[in-house]
């Protein structure tokens, strides 16, 4: 079974979110990650960027396909997890953890609300999966 931290808050494209004070920290799933397969390449932005909500902001490509990576909120990208670049396979082995991609400061906290508590999610990946 796929893990899902109740402490996070998750899309309907498997990205997660996590609160660390006034700064979001994204990444992708655990289903996200099993489901691509093996990651071979990551694209992110920089820092200082400016991601849109629901817009692409980076993508991943494993040995499968090439997937988006889509904004769960709006903001200034403060941080970007340089590691990933040279270590892609880092979030196979640790999506919710060293695996994380960027840390934002949004331009509106309210827009969290528009995110998935970790049980909607489980029976939104459950759904998928059955699919």
């Amino acid at each position: 079974m796929v893990q899902v931290p109740a402490e996070l808050k998750y899309t309907n494209d498997h990205e997660w979110i996590m609160e660390e004070g006034d700064m979001l920290v994204i990444g992708i799933s655990d289903y996200a990650q099993d489901s691509l397969g093996e990651i071979v390449y990551i694209e992110l932005p920089s820092e200082g960027d400016e991601i849109t909500k629901g817009d692409p902001f980076g993508a991943v490509e494993s040995t499968k396909a090439v997937s988006d990576l889509y904004a769960p909120v709006s903001g200034d990208v403060v941080e970007v997890n340089e590691a990933l670049l040279g270590a892609p396979e880092t979030i196979n082995e640790d999506p919710y953890g060293e695996g994380w991609m960027i840390k934002v400061k949004p331009y509106d906290p309210d827009e969290l609300k528009d995110l998935m508590e970790s049980a909607i999610y489980t029976k939104h990946v459950e759904n998928e999966m059955e699919d």
